[in-house]
């Protein structure tokens, strides 16, 4: 299944605010991506037609393990480019936005081979 740029986006946004704050609440999703609620309770829908979140009984965003997967992968190819783009100079807000950019677009094969030159300088 082909999943559109903007449900990575979103999917990618829910892992990182469970991350930071343990929870996913639809109101922080709609600041952190910078939309509109409606925006948020329309992708969310979709979502969870597709499989991808459910809600639990508190109304809370659980992602749910093909949900999880993809976000996992949207975000591990953000943080690498955005440490690679800070390491070739690049001031951090700049190599935050440039990763977002094109964290969607790489092919596998790409990312591959820049995670693994990445490796050689750790």
């Amino acid at each position: 299944m082909t999943i559109h740029e903007s449900a990575e986006n979103y999917l990618e946004a829910m892992l990182m605010l469970k991350e930071e704050r343990g929870y996913i609440r639809s109101i922080d999703v709609a600041e952190k991506l910078g939309v509109t609620k409606p925006s948020v309770s329309y992708a969310t829908k979709r979502l969870r037609e597709s499989g991808y979140i459910t809600l639990d009984p508190a109304g809370m965003i659980v992602l749910l393990p093909p949900g999880l997967e993809i976000a996992e992968r949207i975000y591990e190819r953000h943080k690498l480019l955005t440490e690679l783009f800070i390491g070739l100079g690049v001031n951090p807000e700049t190599a935050r936005q440039d990763a977002c950019k094109i964290e969607h677009d790489l092919s596998v094969e790409t990312f591959e081979a820049i995670r693994r030159h990445a490796q050689m300088y750790r």
